[in-house]
């Protein structure tokens, strides 16, 4: 990356306020900043740090206005988060290299690879596989036969697709998740020993979907799991069999959620949720970190806390009464 300011404020929409010739060749966080590197403010828990970041170009929000001073050329944009989110994504596309595949990986000859595909070592992908334009496959990769992966997905290593799954343009799957495994389906025996149930549906991913590393979709007993378009989910997430997550929803670390539950569109899971099987979570309903949601929630665009989820309003002025009952 080299770009001078007014270069970049072409790129992102923006003005200069400043010397327009600054130029920079790599980025920094604000606090960090030095010569040469372009940094961001959009969080006003920084501010302080704009009246003495040393970088050479800062972007800020078209709205901000400074209290003091400001050495460093400035670069308004209407939104200083997104536009630097941008301008990583065009480094990082300039950066890669593409290449058809090297000898140490195994690719069937029925599988059918787009242009610019990446492959990268110890690969294997199996029988009557497709994989989208400019897919990037990195090392350690199993794809398994008749799986489908869209244009621009991002498979990091040590993923493991299993056979049938059917993946979105744009996806990318971080080191070590899992799509596809088995289900936990056990059925007891009048002996109290546990017969396993065989799972024989796929996961449907959508577009634009990003799921973080060692994180497990499983696939669904029959039909389908399904992740739709624009979801995020963190490391370490367990989703299913049968689990139906909607458009743009957000999880955090280590949430799970247990089967043939349906999750609405634009949902935010903290860290660590736990979601009962066989429910239904409404459209916008926001889980605080550690809530355990035991029943179906209905109604829509709320926030819940607690074991088991109560409204966060009403668990706060519980928590006000426990805690005070705690000191008497």
């Amino acid at each position: 990356m080299e770009m001078t300011a007014k270069e970049l404020a072409e790129a992102l929409g923006g003005t200069v306020e400043g010397d327009e010739g600054a130029r920079v060749t790599g980025f920094s966080r604000i606090e960090h900043g030095k010569p040469g590197r372009l940094s961001f403010y959009a969080n006003p828990k920084y501010e302080q740090y704009v009246y003495t970041c040393k970088s050479s170009v800062l972007l800020v929000n078209n709205d901000f206005v400074p209290s003091r001073p400001v050495e460093t050329t400035l670069v308004r944009v209407p939104d200083a988060y997104a536009a630097v989110a941008s301008l990583l994504n065009i480094v990082a596309e300039r950066n890669r290299k593409y290449r058809r595949h090297r000898g140490r990986c195994r690719i069937a000859w029925s599988a059918k690879l787009g242009k610019r595909v990446w492959v990268g070592d110890f690969v294997t992908i199996g029988k009557n596989c497709r994989i989208g334009d400019r897919t990037r496959i990195c090392d350690n990769v199993t794809i398994g036969a008749g799986t489908v992966i869209g244009k621009d997905c991002i498979i990091y290593p040590g993923v493991h697709i299993f056979p049938g799954m059917v993946i979105g343009d744009r996806v990318i799957l971080h080191a070590g998740c899992i799509i596809g495994d088995d289900g936990f389906g056990n059925a007891p025996r009048p002996d109290g020993s546990w017969k396993k149930i065989e799972h024989l549906g796929n996961v449907i991913i959508g577009n634009d979907v990003e799921i973080g590393s060692n994180t497990t979709v499983d696939r669904a007993l029959m039909e389908s799991t399904i992740i739709e378009d624009g979801v995020r989910i963190d490391n370490l997430c367990q989703i299913a069999h049968n689990v139906v997550v909607g458009r743009n929803t957000a999880m955090a670390a280590q949430c799970g959620v247990a089967g043939s539950t349906k999750i609405g569109e634009g949902c935010i899971f903290g860290g660590q949720t736990g979601i009962n099987g066989h429910i239904t979570i409404a459209d916008r309903t926001t889980l605080c970190a550690k809530t355990a949601v035991v029943g179906s929630i209905k109604e829509s665009g709320n926030v819940y806390y607690g074991n088991p989820a109560i409204l966060h309003k009403t668990y706060l002025r519980a928590y006000t009464k426990f805690k005070w009952a705690g000191e008497e």
